[in-house]
């Protein structure tokens, strides 16, 4: 079975609210979602995060007329035929553009199958999928009322942004374990601090027990990273230094990350994201999902993945309280803090066009850069 035919959409999906974190102000997602139509007649959905300009451009220039005439099984020789376009060098500037294609064409071959993606990647290890709340905000008023919204909705893992500044991080960290009680605890810096505040902010946080603090330092200090392992009570976990699989490869060599997260988007793809938990799966290290707030076809990714990677045993990032709609009539269901896994062939989720057409868009906005501090802008580190 061959791709015929390639149609794509940009759409933004607004948040409820604005969300901040160390980089910056997001006002909502931007997503690329691409339709395959194949020879057989059947279609495939895919998705994938557009954060900057070129997710959209290397997906019309190269992704797509490339798929033409491509088999629909042929996930891995795809992946490696666009690095081979030029990219190799370039990894980070195609692996979310492959992505969206590369999830199409498991969405195909799963209907064509007749089977959920799970059963195409060693089947169902876990029944459902635990999600983590998901807080940002630097005010701790507003994390306390918030966290209780949570735990009301039965959540029972807990991730937050710190990484504002060096007091806030504390005081935050103080107000989530106030509130949350013994419940796991993740704390996401973003790469805003330098190396000796990162000895010193570990050694205050560790009083609040958090399962992990994500990305300490900036994406390219590995060597760093790997001296917070050897050195830290506080496990470490690495997210934006754990895009593509060479990433991953480097991190378990360095002996890095003591927890990484994983992305498709980020990888180029679901096959690339099974390659590296399996990387890290070898050597004891357990593994997650980050989020980018993920409609409805991602999101269905996630939870295949997650169902069947051993690994990944831990609750996966979820930013899905913040999305003002979806483009499915069937998003997967969260309920008490977990996913339910979809059963139905490949993604188990369809697609309302007229939802991509309501929000579809011309450009990106509001992924980095605060609107409100006209001047600022993120740098790593910042402290």
């Amino acid at each position: 079975m061959r791709i015929t035919k390639v149609d794509h959409w940009l759409v933004r999906m607004p948040f409820t609210e604005d969300i901040l974190w160390g980089s910056g102000r997001r006002i909502g997602t931007t997503r690329l979602i691409c339709r395959i139509e194949t020879d057989t007649g059947i279609i495939g959905w895919g998705e994938t995060i557009s954060l900057i300009a070129n997710v959209p451009a290397v997906f019309a220039d190269i992704v797509a007329p490339l798929a033409i005439g491509y088999p629909i099984a042929d996930a891995e020789r795809f992946h490696r035929h666009v690095l081979g376009a030029g990219f190799y060098h370039h990894k980070r500037a195609a692996v979310m553009a492959i992505c969206a294609m590369e999830m199409a064409m498991w969405d195909a071959l799963g209907k064509q199958a007749g089977l959920p993606l799970y059963a195409l990647w060693g089947g169902r290890w876990r029944q459902d999928v635990e999600a983590a709340a998901y807080l940002f905000t630097n005010d701790p008023q507003g994390l306390s009322e918030r966290l209780k919204r949570f735990l009301d909705l039965g959540y029972t893992t807990f991730k937050v942004k710190i990484g504002f500044d060096e007091k806030s991080d504390i005081t935050l960290a103080e107000t989530a374990r106030r509130v949350i009680g013994d419940h796991p605890l993740r704390l996401d810096v973003n790469g805003a601090w330098n190396p000796a505040t990162a000895k010193r902010q570990l050694e205050k946080l560790k009083a609040f027990d958090p399962a992990y603090v994500e990305q300490p330092l900036e994406l390219d200090d590995l060597a760093g990273h790997a001296a917070l392992v050897a050195r830290s009570a506080v496990p470490i976990a690495l997210d934006e230094s754990a895009y593509t699989l060479s990433d991953v490869g480097n991190i378990v060599r360095a002996n890095a990350a003591d927890v990484v997260l994983l992305d498709p988007h980020e990888a180029g793809g679901l096959w690339q994201t099974i390659k590296a938990a399996a990387i890290c799966e070898s050597v004891g290290v357990p593994v997650t999902l980050h989020s980018g707030a993920e409609l409805a076809l991602s999101q269905s990714a996630y939870i295949h993945l997650a169902a069947s990677l051993p690994n990944m045993s831990i609750a996966i990032d979820t930013e899905r309280a913040y999305l003002g709609g979806d483009i499915s009539p069937n998003p997967p269901a969260l309920k008490n803090g977990r996913f339910q896994v979809p059963e139905g062939p490949g993604l188990g989720v369809e697609v309302d066009v007229g939802e991509l057409e309501k929000y579809r868009v011309t450009g990106i906005a509001g992924a980095y850069l605060d609107t409100e501090r006209r001047d600022w802008f993120p740098v790593k580190p910042a402290y």
